[in-house]
């Protein structure tokens, strides 16, 4: 419990003296001594420096009609954005520990196209993201067909060893198709934890993003390069690899 510290000033002096502090010092201070706390803790202090840096959460407060102390509000605020600025741990997946496996499928069961890639042998784009293009290789490995409007498109994402195996799409009759000769199939994503025993459930704010290049040969169309990657819901570009390492491991590693 506090105690007054000995020959402790006027709570006129403190008041005084907090109104030249820095919200740090005046939380430190505001631990000495239960008047100290009391003084150094009023809201016409806190409001003008909780106003200032999060001017979202003072209106929240002005408009729930306050209850909540500026100091608390402005303690909250930055703890949210501490949080926000610590880099997260590196992922304890590597693209080494993956195989991509991704079937074109045609009707019920008329494969098209299989592509196996091991994590270790995709090319990493110069900035880092996760998209990989890959090609269709071998004559015996693709297909000709005709009806776009029927594909199928199923990517499995491999844990090594078959250790574990997390569907990224799943799509069928959903594509864009662009000319003829480009197909694009996305899919959002399940939240993070989807494959552990604490998921909330809900939506990532990520979408698996897959396309198809493909090519005319003698009036069918034929599948030679396929374009995987992660998409940020929120800026709609390609996300890091490590942050889509990240989401994996949620999945396809044990919890903890």
């Amino acid at each position: 419990m506090k105690t007054e510290p000995p020959h402790s000033p006027p709570w006129q002096v403190l008041e005084l003296v907090s109104h030249h502090l820095d919200p740090e010092t005046l939380a430190t201070a505001a631990c000495v001594s239960k008047s100290w706390s009391i003084s150094m803790s009023s809201d016409h202090i806190w409001q003008p420096f909780c106003s200032s840096t999060y001017p979202a959460l003072s209106n929240l407060s002005a408009a729930g009609g306050g209850g909540v102390p500026y100091c608390k509000l402005f303690s909250l605020g930055r703890a949210a954005e501490i949080r926000r600025l610590q880099k997260p741990p590196k992922p304890r997946l590597s693209l080494q520990d993956l195989i991509f496996a991704i079937d074109v499928v045609q009707n019920r069961d008329d494969r098209l196209a299989t592509v196996i890639k091991p994590g270790d042998q995709l090319k990493l784009d110069r900035n880092g993201i996760f998209r990989f293009d890959i090609d269709v290789e071998g004559d015996d490995e693709t297909a000709a067909f005709e009806a776009v409007d029927s594909l199928r498109i199923i990517w499995n994402v491999v844990l090594k060893g078959f250790r574990g195996v997390f569907t990224m799409m799943d799509c069928k009759g959903k594509g864009s198709f662009v000319l003829g000769l480009e197909g694009w199939f996305s899919k959002e994503l399940p939240a993070a934890g989807g494959g552990c025993c604490c998921s909330g459930g809900g939506a990532s704010g990520l979408v698996a993003d897959l396309r198809l290049g493909m090519r005319e040969s003698e009036g069918k169309v034929v599948v030679e390069k396929v374009s995987v990657g992660v998409l940020s819901i929120v800026s709609w570009r390609y996300v890091c690899v490590d942050d889509a390492l990240r989401y994996l491991q949620h999945f396809l590693l044990p919890c903890g």
